[in-house]
Protein backbone atom coordinates (compact mmCIF):
# COMPACT_ATOMS: atom_id res chain seq x y z
CA UNK A 1 0.00 0.00 0.00
CA UNK A 2 1.43 3.39 -0.92
CA UNK A 3 1.47 6.38 1.38
CA UNK A 4 -0.37 9.66 1.03
CA UNK A 5 1.76 12.63 0.03
CA UNK A 6 1.14 15.86 1.86
CA UNK A 7 -0.44 18.62 -0.21
CA UNK A 8 -3.45 20.89 -0.21
CA UNK A 9 -5.94 18.10 0.54
CA UNK A 10 -6.83 17.33 4.13
CA UNK A 11 -5.59 14.08 5.66
CA UNK A 12 -8.30 12.69 7.93
CA UNK A 13 -8.09 9.56 10.09
CA UNK A 14 -11.04 7.64 11.45
CA UNK A 15 -9.99 5.55 14.44
CA UNK A 16 -12.38 2.66 15.12
CA UNK A 17 -11.65 0.44 18.11
CA UNK A 18 -12.28 -3.25 17.32
CA UNK A 19 -14.97 -4.99 19.41
CA UNK A 20 -14.24 -2.37 22.05
CA UNK A 21 -16.16 -3.68 25.07
CA UNK A 22 -15.01 -7.26 24.45
CA UNK A 23 -11.42 -6.13 23.85
CA UNK A 24 -11.41 -4.16 27.10
CA UNK A 25 -12.63 -7.24 28.98
CA UNK A 26 -9.95 -9.40 27.37
CA UNK A 27 -7.32 -6.82 28.27
CA UNK A 28 -8.57 -6.65 31.86
CA UNK A 29 -8.72 -10.45 32.23
CA UNK A 30 -6.09 -12.03 29.98
CA UNK A 31 -7.57 -15.50 30.57
CA UNK A 32 -10.36 -14.40 28.19
CA UNK A 33 -7.98 -13.82 25.28
CA UNK A 34 -8.58 -16.14 22.37
CA UNK A 35 -12.01 -17.10 23.68
CA UNK A 36 -15.50 -16.44 22.37
CA UNK A 37 -16.94 -13.77 24.67
CA UNK A 38 -19.87 -11.40 24.43
CA UNK A 39 -21.18 -8.45 26.40
CA UNK A 40 -24.92 -8.81 26.94
CA UNK A 41 -27.88 -7.58 28.92
CA UNK A 42 -30.15 -9.73 31.03
CA UNK A 43 -30.33 -13.16 29.31
CA UNK A 44 -33.64 -13.92 31.04
CA UNK A 45 -35.42 -11.10 29.24
CA UNK A 46 -36.11 -10.69 25.54
CA UNK A 47 -34.08 -7.52 25.55
CA UNK A 48 -31.08 -9.65 26.50
CA UNK A 49 -29.15 -9.06 23.27
CA UNK A 50 -25.45 -8.91 22.55
CA UNK A 51 -23.99 -5.43 22.78
CA UNK A 52 -20.78 -6.65 21.19
CA UNK A 53 -18.74 -9.83 20.88
CA UNK A 54 -15.14 -10.83 20.32
CA UNK A 55 -13.84 -11.80 16.91
CA UNK A 56 -13.49 -15.36 18.19
CA UNK A 57 -17.26 -15.35 18.77
CA UNK A 58 -17.91 -13.83 15.36
CA UNK A 59 -16.00 -16.67 13.77
CA UNK A 60 -18.64 -19.02 15.27
CA UNK A 61 -21.52 -17.10 13.66
CA UNK A 62 -22.26 -14.83 16.63
CA UNK A 63 -22.88 -11.15 15.93
CA UNK A 64 -23.84 -7.93 17.70
CA UNK A 65 -27.63 -7.50 18.35
CA UNK A 66 -28.14 -11.28 18.26
CA UNK A 67 -30.32 -12.50 21.11
CA UNK A 68 -28.54 -14.23 23.97
CA UNK A 69 -30.40 -17.52 23.53
CA UNK A 70 -29.60 -17.69 19.81
CA UNK A 71 -25.94 -16.83 20.42
CA UNK A 72 -25.65 -19.64 22.99
CA UNK A 73 -27.29 -22.03 20.55
CA UNK A 74 -24.76 -21.18 17.85
CA UNK A 75 -21.82 -21.11 20.24
CA UNK A 76 -22.43 -23.13 23.44
CA UNK A 77 -19.00 -22.21 24.82
CA UNK A 78 -19.76 -18.48 24.52
CA UNK A 79 -18.76 -16.60 27.68
CA UNK A 80 -21.37 -13.97 28.57
CA UNK A 81 -20.30 -10.92 30.56
CA UNK A 82 -22.38 -8.02 31.88
CA UNK A 83 -21.33 -4.54 30.71
CA UNK A 84 -18.85 -2.71 32.92
CA UNK A 85 -19.34 0.90 31.90
CA UNK A 86 -16.76 2.28 34.32
CA UNK A 87 -14.09 0.06 32.78
CA UNK A 88 -15.01 1.02 29.18
CA UNK A 89 -15.12 4.70 29.97
CA UNK A 90 -11.66 4.66 31.54
CA UNK A 91 -10.30 2.78 28.52
CA UNK A 92 -11.96 5.25 26.14
CA UNK A 93 -10.43 8.21 27.87
CA UNK A 94 -7.00 6.60 27.76
CA UNK A 95 -7.45 5.90 24.05
CA UNK A 96 -8.28 9.52 23.24
CA UNK A 97 -5.38 10.74 25.36
CA UNK A 98 -3.04 8.72 23.12
CA UNK A 99 -4.60 10.27 20.00
CA UNK A 100 -4.14 13.79 21.40
CA UNK A 101 -0.40 13.25 21.74
CA UNK A 102 -0.28 13.51 17.93
CA UNK A 103 -2.59 16.49 17.40
CA UNK A 104 -5.21 18.59 19.17
CA UNK A 105 -7.46 18.11 16.15
CA UNK A 106 -9.26 15.08 17.61
CA UNK A 107 -13.06 14.76 17.48
CA UNK A 108 -14.62 12.04 19.65
CA UNK A 109 -17.87 10.79 18.11
CA UNK A 110 -18.58 7.83 20.37
CA UNK A 111 -16.91 5.94 23.17
CA UNK A 112 -14.85 3.85 20.76
CA UNK A 113 -14.31 5.99 17.67
CA UNK A 114 -13.14 9.41 16.63
CA UNK A 115 -11.67 11.52 13.84
CA UNK A 116 -8.24 13.11 13.60
CA UNK A 117 -7.01 15.78 11.20
CA UNK A 118 -3.31 15.04 10.80
CA UNK A 119 -2.72 17.39 7.85
CA UNK A 120 -0.58 19.83 9.78
CA UNK A 121 1.32 17.43 12.01
CA UNK A 122 5.00 18.40 12.02
CA UNK A 123 6.54 14.98 11.47
CA UNK A 124 8.93 13.21 9.18
CA UNK A 125 6.45 10.34 9.02
CA UNK A 126 3.89 10.10 6.23
CA UNK A 127 0.18 9.48 6.92
CA UNK A 128 0.44 5.70 6.69
CA UNK A 129 3.40 5.62 9.09
CA UNK A 130 1.55 7.85 11.57
CA UNK A 131 -1.48 5.56 11.44
CA UNK A 132 0.75 2.53 11.94
CA UNK A 133 2.38 4.20 14.95
CA UNK A 134 -1.03 5.01 16.49
CA UNK A 135 -2.26 1.48 15.98
CA UNK A 136 0.85 -0.06 17.55
CA UNK A 137 0.77 2.30 20.53
CA UNK A 138 -2.88 1.57 21.30
CA UNK A 139 -2.10 -2.14 21.18
CA UNK A 140 1.11 -1.95 23.21
CA UNK A 141 0.09 0.65 25.79
CA UNK A 142 -3.59 -0.22 26.24
CA UNK A 143 -3.74 -3.74 24.80
CA UNK A 144 -6.59 -2.59 22.53
CA UNK A 145 -6.82 -3.27 18.76
CA UNK A 146 -8.17 -0.74 16.27
CA UNK A 147 -8.73 -0.16 12.58
CA UNK A 148 -7.86 3.15 10.93
CA UNK A 149 -9.26 4.74 7.79
CA UNK A 150 -7.19 7.38 5.96
CA UNK A 151 -8.90 9.71 3.48
CA UNK A 152 -9.29 13.36 2.43
CA UNK A 153 -12.61 13.73 4.32
CA UNK A 154 -14.60 12.28 7.20
CA UNK A 155 -17.05 10.20 5.17
CA UNK A 156 -14.34 8.41 3.22
CA UNK A 157 -12.21 7.92 6.35
CA UNK A 158 -15.15 6.35 8.18
CA UNK A 159 -15.84 4.11 5.20
CA UNK A 160 -12.18 3.10 4.95
CA UNK A 161 -11.90 2.10 8.62
CA UNK A 162 -14.70 -0.43 8.07
CA UNK A 163 -12.96 -2.12 5.15
CA UNK A 164 -10.41 -4.13 7.11
CA UNK A 165 -11.09 -5.44 10.61
CA UNK A 166 -9.55 -6.17 13.00
CA UNK A 167 -6.24 -4.26 13.00
CA UNK A 168 -6.58 -2.84 9.52
CA UNK A 169 -5.27 0.38 8.00
CA UNK A 170 -6.97 1.40 4.75
CA UNK A 171 -6.40 4.40 2.49
CA UNK A 172 -9.37 5.56 0.42
CA UNK A 173 -8.67 8.32 -2.09
CA UNK A 174 -11.30 10.05 -4.20
CA UNK A 175 -9.74 8.65 -7.34
CA UNK A 176 -10.25 5.11 -5.99
CA UNK A 177 -13.92 5.32 -5.04
CA UNK A 178 -15.14 3.79 -8.32
CA UNK A 179 -13.16 0.62 -7.55
CA UNK A 180 -13.30 0.49 -3.73
CA UNK A 181 -16.59 2.18 -2.84
CA UNK A 182 -19.06 1.99 -5.69
CA UNK A 183 -19.31 -1.84 -5.92
CA UNK A 184 -20.48 -2.05 -2.28
CA UNK A 185 -24.21 -2.58 -1.53
CA UNK A 186 -26.16 0.48 -0.41
CA UNK A 187 -26.59 -0.97 3.08
CA UNK A 188 -22.80 -0.82 3.55
CA UNK A 189 -22.82 2.95 3.14
CA UNK A 190 -22.33 4.97 6.28
CA UNK A 191 -25.60 6.79 7.00
CA UNK A 192 -27.85 4.25 5.27
CA UNK A 193 -30.01 2.08 7.52
CA UNK A 194 -32.45 -0.65 6.63
CA UNK A 195 -35.36 1.76 6.17
CA UNK A 196 -33.41 4.01 3.78
CA UNK A 197 -32.02 0.97 1.97
CA UNK A 198 -35.54 -0.32 1.32
CA UNK A 199 -36.49 3.00 -0.26
CA UNK A 200 -33.41 2.81 -2.44
CA UNK A 201 -34.19 -0.73 -3.52
CA UNK A 202 -37.68 0.45 -4.50
CA UNK A 203 -36.21 2.91 -7.02
CA UNK A 204 -33.67 0.46 -8.37
CA UNK A 205 -30.58 1.46 -6.40
CA UNK A 206 -28.55 -1.57 -5.33
CA UNK A 207 -24.98 -0.30 -4.94
CA UNK A 208 -23.26 2.85 -3.73
CA UNK A 209 -22.28 3.43 -7.34
CA UNK A 210 -25.97 3.52 -8.26
CA UNK A 211 -26.45 6.32 -5.72
CA UNK A 212 -23.47 8.24 -7.08
CA UNK A 213 -24.79 8.11 -10.64
CA UNK A 214 -28.50 8.63 -9.95
CA UNK A 215 -30.46 11.77 -10.79
CA UNK A 216 -30.77 14.25 -7.91
CA UNK A 217 -34.47 14.71 -8.59
CA UNK A 218 -35.16 11.00 -8.20
CA UNK A 219 -33.21 10.83 -4.94
CA UNK A 220 -34.86 13.94 -3.53
CA UNK A 221 -38.33 12.64 -4.33
CA UNK A 222 -37.62 9.33 -2.60
CA UNK A 223 -35.44 10.47 0.30
CA UNK A 224 -35.74 14.25 0.58
CA UNK A 225 -32.64 16.30 1.38
CA UNK A 226 -30.94 13.21 2.75
CA UNK A 227 -30.90 11.77 -0.77
CA UNK A 228 -28.87 14.73 -2.05
CA UNK A 229 -26.45 14.39 0.87
CA UNK A 230 -25.98 10.67 0.22
CA UNK A 231 -25.29 11.31 -3.47
CA UNK A 232 -22.52 13.75 -2.54
CA UNK A 233 -21.01 11.27 -0.13
CA UNK A 234 -21.21 8.47 -2.70
CA UNK A 235 -19.15 10.71 -4.98
CA UNK A 236 -16.59 11.20 -2.22
CA UNK A 237 -17.68 14.73 -1.30
CA UNK A 238 -17.82 15.77 2.37
CA UNK A 239 -16.77 19.21 3.61
CA UNK A 240 -17.28 18.62 7.36
CA UNK A 241 -14.29 19.65 9.45
CA UNK A 242 -12.79 17.69 12.32
CA UNK A 243 -14.20 19.65 15.26
CA UNK A 244 -12.75 19.03 18.75
CA UNK A 245 -15.45 21.31 20.21
CA UNK A 246 -18.31 19.14 18.96
CA UNK A 247 -18.37 17.43 22.38
CA UNK A 248 -20.24 20.50 23.61
CA UNK A 249 -23.03 20.12 21.06
CA UNK A 250 -25.59 17.94 22.84
CA UNK A 251 -28.74 18.17 20.72
CA UNK A 252 -31.11 15.72 22.39
CA UNK A 253 -31.60 13.66 25.54
CA UNK A 254 -33.70 10.51 25.39
CA UNK A 255 -34.24 6.98 26.53
CA UNK A 256 -35.97 3.93 25.10
CA UNK A 257 -36.75 0.44 26.33
CA UNK A 258 -37.67 -2.88 24.78
CA UNK A 259 -40.56 -4.36 26.74
CA UNK A 260 -40.19 -7.85 28.28
CA UNK A 261 -43.24 -8.95 26.28
CA UNK A 262 -45.52 -7.38 23.68
CA UNK A 263 -47.84 -5.05 25.57
CA UNK A 264 -51.24 -3.53 24.77
CA UNK A 265 -52.55 -2.84 28.28
CA UNK A 266 -52.94 0.92 28.54
CA UNK A 267 -52.06 1.13 32.24
CA UNK A 268 -48.87 -0.88 31.77
CA UNK A 269 -47.85 1.31 28.84
CA UNK A 270 -48.57 4.37 30.95
CA UNK A 271 -46.17 3.09 33.62
CA UNK A 272 -43.46 2.68 30.98
CA UNK A 273 -43.94 6.26 29.77
CA UNK A 274 -43.76 7.55 33.33
CA UNK A 275 -40.52 5.67 33.91
CA UNK A 276 -38.99 6.86 30.63
CA UNK A 277 -40.05 10.46 31.30
CA UNK A 278 -38.46 10.35 34.74
CA UNK A 279 -35.22 8.96 33.31
CA UNK A 280 -35.10 11.65 30.63
CA UNK A 281 -35.82 14.36 33.23
CA UNK A 282 -32.99 13.02 35.41
CA UNK A 283 -30.60 13.16 32.47
CA UNK A 284 -31.66 16.71 31.64
CA UNK A 285 -31.16 17.65 35.29
CA UNK A 286 -27.70 16.08 35.42
CA UNK A 287 -26.65 18.13 32.39
CA UNK A 288 -28.69 21.24 33.30
CA UNK A 289 -30.45 21.12 29.92
CA UNK A 290 -33.95 21.80 28.60
CA UNK A 291 -35.56 21.64 25.18
CA UNK A 292 -38.69 22.78 23.32
CA UNK A 293 -39.47 19.49 21.54
CA UNK A 294 -40.73 16.21 22.98
CA UNK A 295 -40.91 13.15 20.76
CA UNK A 296 -41.87 9.52 21.21
CA UNK A 297 -40.74 6.38 19.41
CA UNK A 298 -43.00 3.36 18.97
CA UNK A 299 -42.12 -0.08 17.63
CA UNK A 300 -44.97 -2.56 17.42
CA UNK A 301 -44.97 -6.34 17.43
CA UNK A 302 -44.47 -6.37 13.63
CA UNK A 303 -41.30 -4.25 14.01
CA UNK A 304 -42.96 -1.23 12.42
CA UNK A 305 -41.39 1.99 13.71
CA UNK A 306 -43.18 5.30 14.07
CA UNK A 307 -42.48 8.56 15.84
CA UNK A 308 -44.45 11.64 16.82
CA UNK A 309 -43.26 14.97 18.20
CA UNK A 310 -44.58 18.26 19.49
CA UNK A 311 -42.75 21.57 19.97
CA UNK A 312 -43.46 24.43 22.34
CA UNK A 313 -42.40 28.02 22.89
CA UNK A 314 -41.34 27.28 26.46
CA UNK A 315 -38.54 24.83 27.21
CA UNK A 316 -39.36 21.49 28.81
CA UNK A 317 -37.33 19.61 31.44
CA UNK A 318 -39.64 18.52 34.30
CA UNK A 319 -40.69 14.86 34.41
CA UNK A 320 -44.40 15.67 34.85
CA UNK A 321 -44.45 17.87 31.76
CA UNK A 322 -42.43 15.44 29.68
CA UNK A 323 -44.79 12.61 30.64
CA UNK A 324 -47.90 14.71 29.95
CA UNK A 325 -46.73 15.53 26.42
CA UNK A 326 -45.39 12.04 25.64
CA UNK A 327 -48.54 10.31 26.89
CA UNK A 328 -50.76 12.68 24.91
CA UNK A 329 -48.77 11.99 21.74
CA UNK A 330 -49.06 8.26 22.32
CA UNK A 331 -52.79 8.10 23.08
CA UNK A 332 -53.59 10.26 20.06
CA UNK A 333 -51.57 8.13 17.64
CA UNK A 334 -51.57 4.56 18.96
CA UNK A 335 -53.56 2.18 16.76
CA UNK A 336 -53.96 -0.51 19.41
CA UNK A 337 -51.22 -2.82 18.09
CA UNK A 338 -49.16 -4.56 20.80
CA UNK A 339 -46.02 -2.57 21.59
CA UNK A 340 -42.49 -3.95 21.53
CA UNK A 341 -40.44 -0.79 22.20
CA UNK A 342 -41.11 2.73 23.49
CA UNK A 343 -38.89 5.79 23.61
CA UNK A 344 -39.08 9.38 24.85
CA UNK A 345 -36.75 12.19 23.77
CA UNK A 346 -36.40 15.92 24.47
CA UNK A 347 -34.56 17.58 21.59
CA UNK A 348 -33.05 20.89 20.48
CA UNK A 349 -31.76 21.18 24.02
CA UNK A 350 -29.92 24.20 25.43
CA UNK A 351 -28.24 24.99 28.72
CA UNK A 352 -30.86 25.98 31.27
CA UNK A 353 -28.98 29.14 32.01
CA UNK A 354 -30.29 30.25 28.62
CA UNK A 355 -33.84 29.20 29.49
CA UNK A 356 -36.35 31.94 28.68
CA UNK A 357 -40.09 31.72 29.05
CA UNK A 358 -42.46 33.72 26.95
CA UNK A 359 -43.55 36.61 29.16
CA UNK A 360 -47.19 36.66 30.05
CA UNK A 361 -49.52 38.42 32.46
CA UNK A 362 -48.92 35.52 34.85
CA UNK A 363 -45.12 35.48 35.00
CA UNK A 364 -43.79 38.92 34.10
CA UNK A 365 -43.41 39.90 37.79
CA UNK A 366 -41.27 36.82 38.44
CA UNK A 367 -39.01 37.68 35.50
CA UNK A 368 -38.79 41.29 36.62
CA UNK A 369 -37.52 40.15 40.03
CA UNK A 370 -34.93 37.90 38.42
CA UNK A 371 -33.62 40.49 35.96
CA UNK A 372 -30.90 41.98 38.25
CA UNK A 373 -29.63 38.47 39.10
CA UNK A 374 -29.57 37.40 35.44
CA UNK A 375 -27.64 40.54 34.51
CA UNK A 376 -25.09 39.79 37.22
CA UNK A 377 -24.73 36.17 36.05
CA UNK A 378 -24.25 37.33 32.46
CA UNK A 379 -21.51 39.80 33.42
CA UNK A 380 -19.71 37.15 35.51
CA UNK A 381 -19.93 34.67 32.63
CA UNK A 382 -18.40 37.20 30.26
CA UNK A 383 -15.54 37.71 32.71
CA UNK A 384 -14.88 34.14 33.89
CA UNK A 385 -16.49 31.94 31.24
CA UNK A 386 -19.93 30.38 30.80
CA UNK A 387 -18.99 27.08 32.44
CA UNK A 388 -17.80 28.79 35.63
CA UNK A 389 -21.09 30.51 36.51
CA UNK A 390 -24.47 28.82 36.08
CA UNK A 391 -27.94 29.73 37.17
CA UNK A 392 -28.72 28.01 40.46
CA UNK A 393 -26.23 26.62 42.98
CA UNK A 394 -24.87 23.19 42.12
CA UNK A 395 -23.20 21.05 44.77
CA UNK A 396 -19.70 19.93 43.89
CA UNK A 397 -19.91 16.28 42.91
CA UNK A 398 -17.29 13.62 43.35
CA UNK A 399 -16.04 12.58 39.91
CA UNK A 400 -17.44 9.23 38.90
CA UNK A 401 -17.56 7.06 35.81
CA UNK A 402 -20.92 5.65 36.86
CA UNK A 403 -23.19 8.30 35.41
CA UNK A 404 -26.91 8.58 35.87
CA UNK A 405 -27.18 9.92 32.36
CA UNK A 406 -27.00 8.17 28.99
CA UNK A 407 -23.73 6.24 28.90
CA UNK A 408 -23.37 6.32 25.14
CA UNK A 409 -23.29 10.13 25.25
CA UNK A 410 -21.88 10.82 28.71
CA UNK A 411 -18.41 9.64 27.82
CA UNK A 412 -18.23 13.03 26.07
CA UNK A 413 -18.32 14.70 29.49
CA UNK A 414 -14.86 13.27 30.13
CA UNK A 415 -13.58 15.31 27.19
CA UNK A 416 -15.38 18.44 28.43
CA UNK A 417 -13.81 17.99 31.86
CA UNK A 418 -10.41 17.61 30.23
CA UNK A 419 -10.73 21.00 28.53
CA UNK A 420 -11.30 22.69 31.90
CA UNK A 421 -8.02 21.42 33.36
Amino acid sequence: MTSIKRGTARIIFHIDMNSFYASVEQSYDTSLKGKAIAIAGNPKERRGILVTCSYEARAKGVYTTMSVWEAKRKCPELILLPPNFERYRIASRAMFEVLRTYTKQVEPVSIDEGYMDVTDIDSNLNALQIADDIQKRLLMELDLPCSIGIAPNKFLAKTASNMKKPMGITILRKRDIDKMLWPLPVLDMHGVGESTAKKMYSIGLQTIGDIAKSEEGVLKEALGKNGIRLKKCANGLDDRLVDPDSVYDTKSVGNSTTLPSDENELQELKKVFKRLSTQVANRLEAKRLAGPTVSIQIRDTDWRNSSRSQSFQNLVYEKEKIFEIAWSLFTKNWDGQPIRLLGVTVSNVVDRVDLTEQLSIYNFEEHAKEEPILSLVESLQQRFGKEMITRGQTQARKPTYESKTSFSKDFLDDHKDREKK
